[in-house]
C-alpha cells in the first residue's frame, strides 16, 4: 500500500527577553543551577506575577511578520499537571484567547517550487525546570534545575500541513529565520532556545480523513528532527502493514543513539484542567500599538533573499542560503562591501567559512575569521595577489590568529607571479626540458590535446613552487603550444 505522512509542528520559540514572562528573575544562560528562579516562579505564598511587556511585543512581532490575525485582548490560563520540574503545580500559558491567531509561513521545496504552511495559532506561555540526570546523581536519582521556570516562550502550531521530513525541516528552518531576523530569538538551538515537538501520522494515499498520530517531543536540531520523523514513519508503516494499531502517543528521541521510545500515552487537553489564571487581568493590545511595532519591524527573510539578489546580483541559491540567518547576512554585507565583490565573498561565506564553523561546532558570532578580515582574503583573490589555492593556506593562517592576509601573505611568501614576462620564462623552461611530452602533444589528436595540458601545467607550478598564476599560465601555454602545431 502507497502512505501518506502527515505532519504539523508545535515549535517552542525562547524569548530574548533578559528577564523571565512574569518576574524580574535573570533569564541569562549558563548560571549555576537554581540561582536565578525567584519567588514568583516558585509561586510562594504571598507572589504575585506581572506580565512581561517585552514578551508581549516579540510575540505580536511574531504575528506580524507572518501576516497573523492578533489578538487584540489576550487571556492567561492555568495548565494543571505534575511533574517534578514544574515549581507550580501548573504552567501559566494561553489556551482560548492566544496573543498570536491564523498566519502563514511559505517554503521553499527543493525543486524550487513554494508551499504555504499555515499557522493555526502562536501563544505565549512559561517555559518548565529542567530535569537532570547525569552528573554527580546516584543511579535512579534526577536533580531538577529551576533556572528556566519562568522563561518566557511563544508555541508556535502549525496545521498539518507537512508532507515530508524535509518539508518539516524547511519550515523549521524558516521559522528559525524569522525569529533571529526579528530579533525575538538568539535561535541557539543547543542551549533549547528553540525546541520542536513532532505530530506525526499516516494514511493511505489518497485518504482523507488523518491517522492517529504520535507527538515526538523535545527535538533541539534540524538534523535530529528530520532523523526522528523518518524512523517514526517508517515505525507507523510497519505497525499498520503488521496488522496493528498506531497509539496515540508521547515518544522521545535520542539523536545520538538514534532510538527512539514511548515516553506515555497522550493526554487530552481536558486532562490538563485549564481555567483562567486568577492573578492576571486579561492582556489589551491597541490598534496604535500593533501599528507601532509593525513601522519598525526589522527587515524579514523574504525580503532580504530579494535585495541579495537585485543589490549583489547574487544567484538565488546563494541569496537564500545568506539571507536566512540575520547574523550570516549581516557578515556577508560587510565583508562584501569591504571587498567591492560580492559574488566571491558570497562563495567564501557559503563555502570555507561554513564548512569551517560546521567542522568547528560554533556559531558565525565565535569565528576567529571577522568580516574585515574576510574582505581582505577576497580583495587579494581578486587582485591576482594570490591563487585560489593559495587562499585556502592564507584563510587558515587568519583562523589560527596568524594575522589578517596581507600579513599572512608575506610572512608565508605566497604572492603570486603574475608578471607576464617571468611566467612566459617559466612556460619556454618547461616545455625546452620536456621535449618528449611536447612531442608526445603535437602527435596526439587534437580532441585529445586538451587532457596533455596537465601535465605541463603541474611541471610549471612545481617549477614556480605553487606561485605561478594558473590562468596566466593557461594562456602562455597554450598559445605557445599552438605555434608548434
Amino acid at each position: 500500500m502507497n502512505w501518506e505522512t502527515v505532519i504539523g509542528l508545535e515549535v517552542h520559540v525562547q524569548l530574548a527577553t533578559k528577564t523571565k514572562i512574569f518576574s524580574a528573575a535573570s533569564t541569562a544562560f549558563g548560571a549555576a543551577p537554581n540561582t536565578q528562579a525567584c519567588e514568583i516562579d516558585l509561586a510562594m505564598p504571598g507572589t504575585l506575577p506581572v506580565v512581561n511587556k517585552q514578551a508581549i511585543d516579540y510575540a505580536v512581532m511574531f504575528g506580524l511578520a507572518i501576516d497573523a490575525e492578533i489578538g487584540k485582548t489576550s487571556v492567561f490560563e492555568r495548565k494543571n499537571y505534575f511533574y517534578p520540574d514544574l515549581p507550580k503545580g501548573y504552567q501559566t500559558t494561553q489556551l482560548e484567547q492566544p496573543v498570536v491567531g491564523p498566519g502563514v509561513v511559505d517554503i521553499q521545496l527543493d525543486n524550487g517550487d513554494t508551499k504555504s504552511i499555515r499557522i493555526h495559532h502562536a501563544h505565549l506561555e512559561e517555559d518548565a525546570g529542567k530535569s537532570l540526570h547525569e552528573g554527580n546523581f546516584r543511579s535512579g536519582v534526577s536533580g531538577i534545575d529551576l533556572n528556566r521556570a519562568g522563561t518566557p516562550l511563544i508555541e508556535i502550531v502549525s496545521e498539518p500541513d507537512m508532507r515530508t521530513a524535509e518539508e518539516a525541516v524547511a519550515f523549521a528552518k524558516k521559522l528559525h529565520s524569522i525569529v533571529t531576523s526579528l530579533g525575538i530569538c538568539d535561535g541557539e538551538m543547543s542551549q533549547g532556545s528553540m525546541r520542536f515537538d513532532v505530530n506525526i501520522s499516516i494514511r493511505p494515499q489518497g485518504e482523507d480523513k488523518l491517522g492517529t498520530r504520535t507527538e515526538t517531543k523535545n527535538l533541539n536540531s534540524f538534523k535530529f528532527m528530520e532523523d526522528a520523523i523518518r524512523l517514526e514513519v517508517e515505525r507507523q508503516i510497519d505497525v499498520l502493514e503488521d496488522g496493528g494499531e498506531v497509539v496515540q502517543e508521547t515518544r522521545l528521541y535520542n539523536g545520538e543513539t538514534k532510538v527512539a521510545r514511548s515516553m506515555r500515552s497522550k493526554e487530552e487537553a481536558n486532562d490538563y484542567r485549564y481555567f483562567p489564571c486568577p492573578d492576571l487581568l486579561p492582556v489589551v493590545i491597541s490598534d496604535e500599538h500593533v501599528e507601532q511595532l509593525r513601522a519598525n519591524l526589522p527587515e524579514l527573510p523574504d525580503a532580504r533573499q530579494q535585495r541579495f539578489m537585485a543589490e549583489y546580483e547574487l544567484s538565488q541559491y546563494d541569496a537564500t542560503v545568506l539571507s536566512a540567518d540575520a547574523s550570516t547576512a549581516s557578515y556577508f554585507e560587510q565583508a562584501a562591501k569591504q571587498s567591492g565583490n560580492p559574488k566571491l565573498t558570497a562563495n567564501w561565506v557559503a563555502g570555507e567559512l561554513s564548512a569551517r564553523l560546521n567542522i568547528e561546532a560554533i556559531s558565525l558570532e565565535q569565528s576567529p575569521v571577522t568580516a574585515e578580515q574576510l574582505a581582505g582574503l577576497v580583495i587579494r583573490i581578486a587582485d591576482n595577489t594570490i591563487s585560489g589555492k593559495m587562499a585556502k593556506q592564507v584563510f587558515e593562517g587568519i583562523w589560527n590568529g596568524e594575522g589578517d592576509a596581507d600579513q599572512i601573505i608575506e610572512q608565508r611568501g605566497l604572492k603570486q607571479v603574475s608578471d607576464s614576462g617571468a611566467l612566459e620564462a617559466m612556460v619556454d623552461e618547461v616545455l625546452a626540458n620536456n621535449q618528449a611530452m611536447v612531442d608526445d602533444y603535437i602527435n596526439t589528436d587534437a580532441d585529445k590535446r586538451k587532457k596533455k595540458l596537465g601535465g605541463f601545467m603541474g611541471q610549471i607550478m612545481k617549477a614556480s613552487k605553487g606561485q605561478a598564476n594558473p590562468q596566466q599560465v593557461s594562456q602562455i601555454l597554450a598559445q605557445k603550444l599552438a605555434k608548434m602545431l
